[in-house]
């Protein structure tokens, strides 16, 4: 177990040009609660200390808050390097960072109530459009049940999607609502991704005042009402697929270093050729060649699409689509090589003791969140490569 003094260290980082020194040390400390966490669903609360005071949930608030108005490029290495050692708790945190970045898209109003307290406030959510709104003078009334929040357990606010109707005109809005607003269920029983606590948000008949929504289609779009920095300047498809790719990408890369180590001593001793007992050297350095070189290959792909959503407005609507492509093949190859990897390792591998099997299914869980489908998101490429063929 690490050291739980390791958490001061962390907590004392505040810069936000510390993110990434800061992440190291929250892969240390949130690796050696991993195996903890996994077993009670829930991360342990010196973990999500260290996340929030290492900077991920201010990463994307606006600088006008307090906020470091932080790039994708940074946001996608930090989170794979907490994820090679917790899958977790980088979901976690990216969430924490991601839904931080969809309040920025409320009115000055709303924003400066959000962050009143500072930018380290904890805010999670889901844009499912699951709940029910009326609009009343002065804002509205909202209802709805919203499954699988992650670390919604640590939060300060909540941010979700309803449907509210004009007349004939049915319309989803987003809502950004209090602690003291909403209920937790325990409902998170999942395989994968158990740490990440993802129970179900209920809202019953609760008052939200206007300057606390704002219109779905400018999040979509990439309409902030007031915000001018390039990370809130982006419409959300070219963003959605980095909220999840980086985690998995770091746990692939956790579960080649544990494979890695039992791999080299099996090829130390294995025969060269086939015909004898066992599996020969080429088995396992065929395994490893192609799960290394499917993770590089993945490793490249997300990276390149932070680097052009950290373009903001600037982005093209082929790379917007092709961004959600990216992220979504890069997961492929990453479930292709943490599969692999996992058949090799034997029965050693697959004991509930061995760390393997917990990246094992965390990635595979990870790679069916809808933001990571590639069928949509192929469909979606698809249809702007023809949309410009024939302009």
């Amino acid at each position: 177990m690490t050291d739980r003094g390791t958490v001061e260290a962390v907590v004392s980082r505040q810069e936000p040009s510390t993110l990434m020194s800061a992440a190291e040390e929250v892969a240390a400390l949130a690796g050696g609660y991993a195996d903890a966490a996994d077993e009670t669903r829930r991360l342990e609360p010196d973990v999500v200390k260290a996340v929030v005071a290492a900077g991920f949930a201010r990463h994307f608030v606006p600088a006008a808050y307090g906020g470091s108005a932080g790039t994708f490029g940074d946001l996608t290495r930090a989170l794979a390097t907490v994820g090679a050692e917790c899958a977790a708790t980088s979901w976690s945190a990216s969430i924490v960072a991601g839904v931080g970045r969809m309040a920025g898209y409320l009115p000055a109003e709303g924003c400066a109530e959000v962050w009143q307290d500072g930018p380290d406030t904890v805010v999670v959510g889901s844009l499912a459009p699951l709940g029910r709104a009326k609009s009343v003078p002065g804002g509205f009334r909202l209802t709805g049940t919203w499954p699988s929040i992650s670390v919604v357990d640590f939060s300060d606010w909540a941010l979700v999607r309803a449907v509210f109707a004009t007349g004939e005109h049915r319309a989803p809005r987003v809502f950004v609502i209090p602690r003291a607003a909403y209920t937790v269920r325990d409902t998170w029983t999942n395989i994968g991704m158990r740490a990440t606590g993802s129970h179900t948000l209920v809202v019953d008949d609760v008052f939200v005042p206007e300057a606390r929504t704002f219109d779905g289609g400018d999040l979509f779009e990439g309409r902030p009402q007031h915000s001018t920095e390039a990370c809130h300047a982006l419409p959300l498809p070219a963003a959605n697929g980095l909220s999840f790719a980086p985690p998995t990408l770091g746990a692939a890369r956790g579960a080649l270093a544990h494979w890695t180590d039992y791999a080299t001593t099996k090829f130390r001793s294995a025969p060269e050729a086939a015909g004898g007992p066992g599996l020969t050297r080429g088995h396992y350095a065929a395994a490893l060649a192609r799960s290394a070189g499917e993770i590089d290959a993945a490793q490249l792909l997300i990276e390149r699409a932070s680097e052009v959503a950290d373009r903001g407005a600037e982005i093209t609507p082929l790379e917007v689509v092709r961004n959600g492509r990216d992220c979504s093949l890069a997961v492929e190859l990453l479930v292709t090589a943490v599969n692999r990897v996992f058949g090799a390792a034997g029965t050693s591998g697959h004991s509930v003791t061995s760390p393997l099997q917990r990246y094992w299914r965390d990635v595979n869980a990870a790679s069916t969140h809808v933001g990571l489908q590639f069928e949509p998101a192929a469909h979606a490429y698809m249809t702007r490569v023809a949309c410009a063929a024939t302009a």
